[in-house]
């Protein structure tokens, strides 16, 4: 337990990492998609149908993101690297 919780903030910057790399070509697919599929306005994609500003629509879709990319950081955390 004591490795997991010394990890937990290099564990989060991987995940942060991660999901900034995947952010826009991941955004890209989905706003085609959801452009093309139901005809909605790429703004009211971004912002949840007005729901949002642009900025907090953007940072929305970001922390939406972050959980799969967090999910995949702590599958591939390299755990037993550093013990001798």
């Amino acid at each position: 337990m004591k490795l997991v919780l010394r990890s937990l903030p290099q564990l989060l910057v991987m995940a942060s990492v991660v999901t900034t790399a995947l952010y826009v070509p991941v955004m890209v697919v989905l706003a085609l998609l959801s452009v093309g599929l139901t005809g909605a306005s790429l703004h009211a994609f971004v912002t949840f149908g007005d729901a949002l500003s642009t900025f907090e629509g953007l940072v929305a879709w970001w922390a939406i993101l972050f959980v799969p990319a967090l999910a995949y950081s702590a599958c591939m955390m390299p755990w037993g690297a550093g013990k001798d």
